[in-house]
């Protein structure tokens, strides 16, 4: 009996890892390390940005000022402000590209595709965007985009906790969840990440140039 348990519980360890969903009030999802890594080493290059330079990563799309397509630029500097936040690097690392491109895909990568939201992806971060730009008006007397960096980390903390009075926007630790994973990804989803992280980048299909 000893035994075939012992086989039973390595046979189940050996298992892939799958993506679950919990009870919660935005659905949270919780994503095993080694899945999130098997997926960023497969896909990195799923990330580039087609552009007149030709296929960019999403930090060098931002160095090189590729037009925005879907967000606009105000948009933009807050979600810039909401990734550094939540992970700094991010808006160098050019999540607001990442995240302008993939809004424009059949397929987007986004995180968005596995959280519980049946509205337009445009509309989840427009309003998320709005609201949060707007809450830190009422809580400072700023833009959020123009808050000091203890400010907003302050706003951030409340925003994942629970929705604030006033939020217009989808609910806000949803869209909290969803955007520190946007940074994540963008930071640790390209090869200089994933060299960061120290994890080999094998790419299923090598792009055309390094990134």
């Amino acid at each position: 009996m000893d035994t075939k348990r012992r086989d039973l519980g390595a046979r189940e360890s050996n298992q892939e890892p799958s993506l679950k969903t919990t009870a919660g009030s935005h659905g949270a999802l919780l994503v095993s390390r080694r899945f999130v890594l098997a997926q960023l080493a497969a896909g990195a290059s799923a990330l580039a940005i087609r552009s007149a330079w030709g296929w960019l990563s999403p930090a060098a799309a931002r160095a090189q000022g590729v037009a925005l397509q879907h967000l606009s630029v105000a948009q933009a500097a807050v979600l810039e402000a909401l990734g550094d936040t939540l992970l700094p690097g991010a808006a160098r690392a050019g999540v607001a590209h990442y995240v302008d491109d993939q809004l424009g895909r059949e397929n987007p990568l986004l995180f968005l595709k596995y959280v519980d939201w049946t509205g337009p992806y445009l509309d989840f971060y427009a309003q998320g965007l709005q609201s949060l730009d707007r809450y830190g008006s009422v809580r400072f007397g700023v833009p959020f985009a123009d808050a000091s960096p203890e400010q907003r980390t302050a706003l951030v903390r409340e925003i994942a906790a629970a929705v604030p009075a006033g939020w217009t926007g989808p609910p806000s630790p949803l869209f909290y969840f969803v955007v520190r994973n946007d940074a994540l990804d963008v930071c640790y989803g390209t090869a200089e990440g994933l060299e960061e992280l120290q994890i080999p980048y094998m790419p299923h299909l090598v792009p055309p140039a390094k990134w």
